[in-house]
């Protein structure tokens, strides 16, 4: 058992060391190791609160773009609404200026058509009222008397006449 109890002079001694060294630590590094501590503590609580900070940014960062998000989202149906109204627009135009520009054709061709028709009957009244002068001309100079007589040259010549 003796070598499990240690004398009294060893109690001592080390006691004693063990105060000086406590004293010395005490003098010469216990303020640097608690200012070292403390220094810790604070950069610690620093990178925590700046963290904290950050979280708070990202948060606010996120609600924003989400924001920017719904406002993007209302600008785009704006955009794509606004564009369906013109391209509507512009069919409507066009249909309108085709219609106009179809009943514009539509009319100049019944113009030219009735215009021609026209000339056409011009043509032929001035071909019967030659024809008639020629007729005419021809049984004046016959100078027929009888009746029957010029109706037979009358017929004969309608005979020779070509009509087109």
């Amino acid at each position: 058992m003796e070598l499990v109890t240690p004398g009294l002079g060893l109690i001592v001694w080390t006691s004693l060391f063990f105060l000086i060294v406590l004293f010395l630590l005490r003098k010469f590094a216990w303020k640097v190791i608690l200012d070292s501590v403390d220094a810790r503590n604070k950069s610690i609580e620093e990178a925590l609160k700046a963290a904290e900070r950050a979280r708070a940014e990202m948060a606010q960062l996120k609600n924003e773009n989400e924001a920017l998000l719904q406002q993007a989202r209302a600008e785009r149906e704006k955009m794509l609404r606004d564009a369906k109204a013109t391209a509507d627009r512009l069919i409507s135009e066009a249909q309108e200026k085709a219609t106009a520009e179809a009943q514009r054709i539509i009319k100049q061709a019944q113009e030219t058509i009735q215009n021609e028709k026209n000339a056409a009957l011009t043509e032929v009244k001035n071909q019967i009222a030659a024809l008639a002068l020629e007729l005419a001309e021809k049984v004046l100079r016959n100078k027929l008397n009888d009746r029957s007589a010029q109706e037979e040259l009358v017929k004969a010549y309608m005979k020779d006449l070509k009509v087109n």
